[in-house]
């Protein structure tokens, strides 16, 4: 069953998330501190992978969603979102929580997946279809459709995201179409080489690269001209690519050759060539460029590769059929904190009793307990109460005496109850009562 959809406005990103912090009464967002992994896995289910310990922390399960591919992430990492090139639709990944949200109706054979700067439109290319469906991440329905041509896979954004390439996944001589995203329209087509799979724009937006899979090579096209600058050599019948945050490399996933490429953008040159995994198919890096992550479709692992050492350093066993893959920092989930109003106040010999001063935390967005966090009681002038735990159903409790120096009327405009926040969840903050 999923979820109900939470509908969000198109630039719900870092200005959101900073004015948050203020901690409201009742809720607030935390800066974004944890960096996920979210692995595609063609046989069933999308791996979440904490690049922190390189573990898989869950697997996500859309009950609508079958043979998922491709994988973005919204520029503030609060959404995912994946194609299931069986099912025709794009299932919606709430990140912060890891909870699906919904699952998007979109064309026939939905393959490459990107997401606009801003976070505010979703691009799909529909590998059957030959279309692109335009998804609305506030609305999370398709409004548009366009024409682009047979075999439509990779999908990628010119950094201001006016310009979205899409490759052409067929036999013999093939071709990449630039669509104006202002209007929808396709305005050119490029001949890159032969069965053209995966697309990548360099961060300054000048140059386009283009893996053509039988060519075994990388085209480099200048963007402004649509002109091949030239070739990169590589393995056998390359598929994946990303560039390094710098844009001075690009690593390329060689499918039959078991290897990724290592090149050199602007002398158009091989680096290094690493063996990783059976069959790699995606490759996604870290928002540093310290480390890539490449998907091995047979070996259902992923080969991470520390970039500056051009070495493996680790292999993780993900999902069946790993395909797609991208990384993002993800900011923790906003929460809530609500007070209760059974606290009691007794006057001792020496000093004030307050009994049990009580709050509960959920996670805002599936109403979930949020247990094992401490949350700090203080008086309304910010005098310390006591502090407790969160137990299963995220319920903190606790008794603390106060000195008579803080005052009976201070006492009984009650307390606030406070969640600083952790790496998994945002702060929060309430008001609760005491009586007599």
């Amino acid at each position: 069953m999923l979820r109900q959809i939470r509908k969000v406005p198109a630039a719900c990103g870092v200005l959101a998330v900073g004015a948050a912090l203020l901690l409201a009464p009742g809720s607030a967002v935390a800066a974004p501190n944890r960096v996920l992994g979210y692995i595609a896995n063609n046989g069933g289910g999308v791996s979440v992978l904490d690049t922190a310990t390189n573990a898989v922390t869950s697997t996500l399960t859309d009950s609508n969603g079958d043979s998922p591919y491709g994988v973005g992430v919204a520029f503030d990492g609060a959404r995912g979102y994946v194609t299931n090139v069986r099912n025709n639709t794009l299932t919606v990944i709430d990140t912060p929580t890891n909870t699906i949200d919904a699952a998007v109706p979109v064309g026939d054979g939905p393959a490459g997946v990107v997401v606009s700067p801003t976070g505010g439109v979703v691009y799909v290319s529909n590998y059957r279809a030959g279309t692109v469906s335009v998804v609305d991440a506030a609305t999370l329905t398709t409004t548009e459709t366009i024409p682009v041509g047979p075999n439509a896979d990779g999908v990628a954004l010119t950094p201001d995201g006016s310009k979205l390439y899409v490759a052409h996944d067929v036999a013999g001589p093939g071709t990449v179409s630039v669509v104006d995203t202002a209007t929808n329209t396709e305005v050119a087509e490029i001949p890159t080489g032969n069965t053209p799979t995966a697309v990548a724009v360099t961060p300054d937006g000048k140059k386009l690269l283009v893996v053509n899979k039988f060519n075994d090579n990388v085209a480099v096209v200048d963007t402004a001209t649509n002109a091949i600058l030239g070739t990169i050599p590589v393995s056998f019948v390359p598929h994946g690519i990303a560039i390094s945050p710098d844009g001075a490399r690009a690593f390329v996933t060689n499918s039959e050759g078991d290897t990724l490429s290592v090149l050199d953008v602007n002398a158009r040159t091989s680096v290094a060539t690493l063996p990783v995994g059976d069959r790699p198919i995606s490759v996604a890096l870290t928002p540093d460029g310290s480390r890539a992550y490449v998907t091995n479709f047979n070996s259902g692992t992923v080969s991470i590769v520390d970039t500056a050492a051009l070495s493996v350093v680790s292999t993780v066993p993900v999902g069946q059929n790993p395909v797609g893959i991208a990384i993002h920092a993800v900011p923790p989930a906003p929460t809530k904190t609500v007070s209760g109003t059974s606290a009691t106040l007794q006057l001792k010999l020496l000093y004030f009793t307050v009994k049990g001063v009580n709050a509960t935390v959920t996670e805002e967005h599936t109403g979930k307990p949020v247990a094992g966090v401490k949350v700090t009681f203080r008086s309304i002038k910010g005098h310390p109460l006591c502090t407790g735990t969160t137990n299963t159903a995220g319920r903190a409790q606790c008794d603390g005496n106060v000195p008579l120096l803080i005052g009976l009327s201070t006492l009984l405009r009650g307390y606030t109850a406070s969640f600083a926040g952790d790496a998994a969840h945002g702060p929060s903050v309430s008001h609760g009562y005491i009586k007599v």
